[in-house]
């Protein structure tokens, strides 16, 4: 081909997401320029520096015969870490190994009492600050409790209860020893329940269920056990391997048999063991910005021992150590496996999931950061982008006719942001209408949101989550026209935004028959023209009303109007059904004995 790019005979060419034609051109040793003509030649317009889709890549790959593979984000984590000589899968020897507290989730059904059972549990009145009573955020605890006459901890994760953060509460599950699933005994096996369970059978760990509101007077523990059975979770006493659990959280009762029943499933079916020396690794359960502090990430450690002044990086972020908290805000110098702590010191908010690891030196979290960061930034660029092609280009001019819906989502926390956009992505939108997030951040809503609302060139709504703007950036709002939008619940921010969306789309209408007249004499007048003398064969005839005229059942004339309307010498409104009239049609005189007119009107049809 003219263009001289090379020709490969099946060659393995590895590429990360979101690679350019720069760096496929540096992989086979050829000029970026010929690759791009080869696009071109292929019906797609790509600069050599832009950010590709995966089916791109894979396009040019197959078409100049070269075998290209898309590396796997953790596959190129993994690749990234061995440049630092860091390896997250390293096999620890036996005698490194201790044993440590199992990580234990709560799931379940909205309402079902999580939260409640969870402060039972530590004692301490989490509830009474949710946005009506709904965990909005992912806190990790740890109780101690006295098994066998031993101090044995135990670290609790308490998920969100709500459908829209599915996302947070399968992360939740990956990092998840064992799962408590609370169901309500007054309630019974709810969607959610479900949902909940399938996360758990999903990332293979035991289940133990807690049968909560067993005080209630409606209560019914064992209607609870026979539903589940239908999901595969057999109770021990019907010869099972799952342990029920009756408690009631308020009360306080069973409290003391639920937190034995998980020691003992721990026991039975886990051996939970990790190494307590070496650098820290671990998952990021939850981030928000803090205005005293800065970025705060609350962390789980799995392997080694996290200390104050320890260099990380998670996810994105990295930074050193300034101080360690632990979920009673007390301060602790370190911490070792299945211990939840907040950190504080790093420079930016890390996702909630996001692994971190603690590295020798600032210089090679730093490192670390940026180099995911930027790989971050090219894949999300290279999915965010539709592909150009050649024939797109004429429904990319006609794209101008669509309305969109363009969003800037602000949070207290990583994980609500995250649910949030996730929920928002999964509405069931018509085509006619698209959902753009510009931009998602944790904090509160800065100037530099509202700048880059009023610089685009259509309409944006920032969405606080739990976050605020201040006065001064809700003045430069108010002057620049930018609308910001405050929430506490998340269903409610999403039902807002899909009526909003409903609400773009160009309304339909739809014809609603008002009546039929037969005409019975035809009276000439030179001054009015041919009037219609009718009697009302069903419904109303109105005045001004759209009307069309049938003859022998075929439409003879459409989009007509009665422009007059009179019973005897009076005008009328309207004439209804069996009663005389006589009418013109506006501007149509060939009428007949005989003719039949219909009139009917156009009614805006309420969106599904």
């Amino acid at each position: 081909m003219s263009s001289g790019a090379p020709r490969g005979q099946g060659q393995v060419v590895r590429l990360s997401r979101g690679a350019s034609l720069s760096d496929f051109a540096d992989k086979i040793n050829a000029n970026p320029g010929s690759l791009v003509q080869e696009m071109f030649n292929l019906g797609e317009m790509v600069t050599a520096t832009q950010s590709c889709s995966d089916d791109t890549l894979l396009l040019l790959g197959e078409h100049l015969g070269f075998n290209v593979q898309i590396v796997s984000p953790e596959d190129e984590d993994r690749e990234l870490l061995a440049q630092f000589n860091i390896d997250l899968d390293a096999e620890v020897a036996e005698d490194r190994l201790v044993s440590r507290a199992p990580v234990v989730t709560v799931m379940g059904h909205v309402d079902h009492g999580k939260t409640k059972l969870l402060d039972a549990i530590r004692k301490a009145n989490v509830v009474a600050g949710e946005a009506g009573g709904i965990t909005q955020h992912i806190g990790a605890y740890q109780v101690h409790v006295p098994h066998e006459g031993e101090d044995r901890a135990v670290t609790f994760i308490d998920t969100p209860g709500h459908e829209a953060f599915t996302a947070m509460r399968a992360r939740g599950a990956q990092v998840t020893d064992i799962v408590i699933l609370v169901v309500a005994a007054d309630d019974g096996v709810m969607p959610q329940t479900i949902e909940a369970l399938n996360h758990a059978k999903a990332a293979d760990v035991p289940i133990v269920v807690a049968v909560n509101k067993v005080d209630k007077p409606e209560a019914n523990p064992d209607k609870v056990r026979q539903q589940l059975t239908e999901y595969g979770l057999v109770a021990e006493e019907y010869g099972g391997e799952t342990m029920f659990v009756n408690v009631a959280a308020k009360p306080g009762i069973g409290i003391e048999d639920l937190l034995e029943a998980v020691l003992l499933t721990a026991d039975a079916s886990l051996e939970l063991t990790a190494p307590t020396d070496g650098p820290a690794q671990g998952v990021a359960i939850e981030a928000h910005l803090d205005k005293g502090r800065g970025a705060v990430a609350t962390v789980l450690v799995q392997k080694g021992t996290l200390r104050a002044g320890d260099s990380i990086v998670a996810g994105g972020a990295h930074g050193r150590v300034r101080a360690m908290l632990d979920e009673n805000g007390n301060q602790v110098t370190e911490a070792g496996p299945a211990r939840p702590v907040m950190v504080l010191g790093l420079t930016a908010v890390p996702g909630a999931g996001d692994t971190f690891l603690a590295a020798a030196d600032d210089r090679t979290v730093r490192q670390i950061a940026e180099q995911r960061q930027a790989r971050r930034r090219a894949a999300a660029f290279a999915n965010s982008r539709g592909r150009a092609t050649l024939e797109t280009l004429m429904e990319q001019l006609k794209e101008g006719e669509k309305t969109s819906l363009n969003l800037i989502l602000k949070g207290d926390v990583s994980g609500s942001v995250e649910a949030l956009e996730d929920a928002l992505f999964n509405l069931d939108i018509p085509e006619e209408v698209q959902l753009k997030v510009l931009d998602r951040g944790v904090g509160a809503i800065t100037e530099s949101n509202v700048m880059l609302a009023s610089a685009s060139s259509e309409p944006v709504t920032i969405i606080g989550f739990n976050v605020r703007a201040s006065n001064k950036v809700r003045e430069m709002a108010d002057r620049e026209g930018v609308e910001i939008r405050y929430y506490t619940v998340i269903y409610q921010a999403i039902e807002e935004i899909e009526a909003a969306l409903k609400g773009l789309l160009k309304p339909e209408f739809e014809e609603v028959e008002l009546g039929t007249a037969e005409i019975r004499d035809v009276f000439r007048s030179s001054k009015i023209g041919n009037i219609s003398g009718c009697i009302v064969r069903s419904g109303v005839i109105r005045r001004n009303a759209k009307a069309r005229l049938l003859r022998d059942g075929t439409v003879v004339a459409d989009n007509l109007t009665i422009s007059s309307l009179k019973r005897f010498k009076d005008d009328a409104t309207e004439v209804r059904e069996g009663f005389e009239c006589g009418l013109t049609l506006g501007g149509y005189n060939n009428v007949q004995v005989g003719d039949v007119i219909e009139t009917f009107e156009m009614r805006e049809k309420v969106r599904a």
